[in-house]
């Protein structure tokens, strides 16, 4: 068995990677750190890992080695533990935003902060398996990624890889759920504030825009206009992303590309029927499942393609990447632990 241990355990993000790795058929938990949770079980604050686990949560001062190390911490915290955490885990697999930019530069641009052990960055890899399979496989540390990033990238990567674009641009609106602001209470999470809204929050500058642009770049210039808005949702993200296909660039050719690049890719499904409320991704039915979705359609009157991209912001988006991604690094089958198809109806 793969010994694991998750730093920073007691919020959304950590509480996924236990109910994921719980289910895991090769792998045992062996600590779970909160610094304010010390002493308690988990299932105090996760209430459905009742009667799975009997561990309690232990502080980050009583960490020992052991093969898998998740870092579930809130932004910012990893870079500035990083030289001491690394001790404990054969592999690093952090899952905030610390460590998802490969240049320095993009730090101060982005989050508004001086990246704090910018000598780590090249040593991780960009953590989405189907965009670095082979890196991850080989890596001993990893990063995840935004979960709005995650839907846009791998909803738009066929296009810009294959170059069927007019201009290697994108406008991107991403609708995401409240689980994505994570659990520490704010206003805009607050019930009576957050309940019926579809508020856009971050219509320009959202700082997700720089791991879209560094993973559709290969090399050229690329331009994306993101905006995210936030919905009554729970969980889920769907990017609904535009772009002007070259001239002479039919729907048959886009399903080639996208047949091409996900064809054997055991968690993305190109959904686009012909009929039903089901016919493009929708995140309500992918709740607490590692898929991402993708559609399309072309615009019968120009060169207009809209992509759609949907998956649950805590799973795909979030702890379901890094364990996918630990399954590579691992040595294990890239599906294990993964399997849960998702609910409905829900």
């Amino acid at each position: 068995m793969i010994t694991v241990g998750i730093v920073g355990a007691s919020g959304y993000t950590g509480g996924e990677a236990l109910r994921l790795l719980l289910r895991h058929p090769e792998v045992q938990i062996v600590q779970a750190t909160s610094e304010s949770n010390a002493g308690h079980f988990l299932y105090a604050i996760h209430p459905n890992l009742r009667k799975q686990t009997s561990l309690k949560f232990t502080t980050i001062g009583e960490l020992t080695p052991c093969d898998v190390l998740f870092l579930c911490l809130p932004h910012g915290s990893a870079m500035r533990r990083i030289g001491h955490l690394e001790q404990f885990g054969k592999t690093l697999i952090d899952l905030s935003a610390d460590f998802r930019l490969r240049d320095p530069a993009d730090y101060p641009a982005w989050y508004g902060h001086p990246h704090e052990a910018p000598e780590y960055l090249p040593r991780f890899v960009y953590g989405v398996p189907e965009l670095h399979r082979e890196a991850i496989a080989a890596a001993r540390f990893i990063t995840g990624a935004g979960c709005l990033a995650t839907a846009a990238i791998l909803g738009l990567r066929p296009l810009f890889k294959r170059d069927l674009l007019a201009k290697r641009e994108a406008f991107v609106e991403a609708k995401v759920g409240s689980s994505a602001a994570g659990d520490t209470p704010h206003l805009s999470t607050h019930h009576p504030e957050r309940s019926g809204s579809v508020r856009s929050f971050q219509p320009t500058g959202h700082r997700h825009t720089a791991e879209i642009v560094q993973e559709l770049r290969f090399e050229k210039p690329v331009a994306v206009h993101f905006s995210a808005t936030a919905i009554e949702a729970v969980r889920g993200v769907l990017a609904t992303c535009h772009v002007i296909l070259k001239d002479g660039i039919e729907e048959k050719d886009v399903w080639r590309a996208y047949r091409g690049e996900y064809g054997d890719e055991p968690f993305i499904r190109i959904v686009k029927e012909r009929q039903g409320i089901y016919r493009y991704p929708e995140p309500k039915i992918l709740a607490g499942s590692n898929f991402c979705d993708i559609g399309f359609e072309k615009d019968p009157r120009g060169n207009r393609l809209v992509v759609m991209a949907a998956l649950d912001n805590l799973v795909k988006g979030a702890a379901g990447n890094g364990v996918q991604a630990m399954n590579l690094a691992c040595g294990l089958p890239e599906a294990a632990g993964l399997e849960f198809p998702g609910l409905h109806p829900v």
